[in-house]
C-alpha cells in the first residue's frame, strides 16, 4: 500500500484521509488544528510535524486547502520541492481556475504528475467515501490519481487539462446554488398559498420540478429525513462555502466573457444571507431569509 501525506484534515479532509487509512494506505497527516490532526490520528494516521514533513518520502500527496493562496503557497513554497520525483500530487481543495491551470503547469516543468481534483458531495460523503471527483490533469497523472480517489469517492471523473476539475467544480456549484434558491422560492410560495410542503414535494419531485435540491437536500423539514432541513440547517454544506465557490464562478465568468444572470443573483442573495449571520448555517438554509 501507498504512503500517502495528507495536509489538511478539517471537516472534508479528515474523513477522507480516514478513508485511506480504512483502506489500508499508511497516511501521514498534517494540520495547523491540533483537533483536527488529533482526529484523523485516533483513527490510524500519523501526526507528521510540518507539511514538508509528511510529504517527504509519500508515494501521493493530497492537499485540501482552504484557498487558492493556500494551495499556491504550499505548494510553491515547500510540496513541489519536498515532493519524489515519482509521487503523484492530488489537491482537491476549491480555488480558482487560473491557480489551478498554473499549478499543474509548474509541476509538469518540474517533471512531477499534479491534478486539480475538487469535490462534491458535502461531509457525509467525505465521511462516508461516496464524494465525486471531478479531476483536471493530464491523463499519465490522472491514471496515477485515480487508485487513491477511488478509495475515497463514488464517481471519479476526468475532466480534462489543468484546472478543468476546478471548471466543472465551479459550474457544477453554481447550478446548485441557484437551483436551491429556486426550490426554497417554490415551497415558500406553496406555503403563502397554503399548499402542504410534503404534498407539494410529493408532487413536484415526480414533475417537471424535480431537482436535486428537492429530492436529496430538501430545504423545508420532512420530505427528506436526511435533509440538513431536519437539523435546524446544521452540518452539511455550510453558506459561507457555497459563497465562496459562486464567487469562484463570477471571477471565472468575468474572465471568460460568459453572461451568468442567475448565477450573479445566488451570489448576491448567498452574501445577504452570509452578511445576516447566516454563514455557518447549511446553505439550504437561506429559506429562512426568503421567509423574512
Amino acid at each position: 500500500m501507498a504512503i500517502i501525506a495528507f495536509i489538511g484534515v478539517g471537516n472534508m479532509g479528515g474523513g477522507m484521509a480516514l478513508n485511506l487509512v480504512k483502506a489500508g494506505h499508511e497516511v501521514w497527516a498534517f494540520d495547523l488544528s491540533a483537533d483536527a490532526l488529533a482526529r484523523v490520528v485516533a483513527g490510524g494516521a500519523t501526526a507528521a510535524g510540518s507539511a514538508v514533513d509528511a510529504a517527504t518520502g509519500a508515494d501521493v500527496i493530497v492537499t485540501m486547502l482552504p484557498a487558492g493562496t493556500h494551495v499556491k503557497s504550499a505548494y510553491e513554497g515547500q510540496l513541489f520541492a519536498a515532493a519524489g520525483k515519482d509521487a503523484v500530487l492530488i489537491d482537491c481543495s476549491t480555488i480558482d481556475v487560473a491557480t489551478a491551470k498554473a499549478l499543474g503547469e509548474a509541476a509538469a516543468a518540474r517533471g512531477l504528475a499534479m491534478v486539480d481534483a475538487p469535490v462534491s458531495g458535502g461531509t457525509a460523503a467525505a465521511d462516508a467515501g461516496t464524494l465525486t471527483f471531478m479531476v483536471g490533469g493530464p491523463e499519465t497523472a490522472f491514471e496515477k490519481a485515480r487508485p487513491v480517489l477511488e478509495k475515497m469517492g463514488k464517481a471519479v471523473i476526468h475532466a480534462g487539462g489543468p484546472g478543468m476539475g476546478q471548471a466543472a467544480k465551479i459550474c457544477n456549484n453554481m447550478i446548485l446554488g441557484a437551483t436551491m434558491i429556486a426550490t426554497a422560492e417554490a415551497f415558500v410560495l406553496a406555503e403563502k398559498l397554503g399548499l402542504d410542503a410534503q404534498t407539494f414535494f410529493d408532487i413536484s419531485s415526480k414533475a417537471s420540478g424535480q431537482s436535486w435540491s428537492m429530492t436529496s437536500y430538501c430545504p423545508v423539514a420532512g420530505p427528506v429525513p436526511t435533509a440538513p432541513s431536519n437539523r435546524d440547517y446544521t452540518g452539511g454544506f455550510a453558506a459561507a462555502l457555497m459563497l465562496k465557490d459562486l464567487k469562484l464562478a463570477m471571477q471565472a465568468a468575468q474572465g471568460a466573457g460568459a453572461s451568468v444572470p442567475m448565477g450573479t443573483e445566488a451570489e448576491s442573495l448567498y452574501q445577504l444571507f452570509v452578511n445576516n449571520g447566516g454563514a455557518a448555517t447549511d446553505f439550504s438554509g437561506i429559506i429562512q431569509l426568503l421567509r423574512g
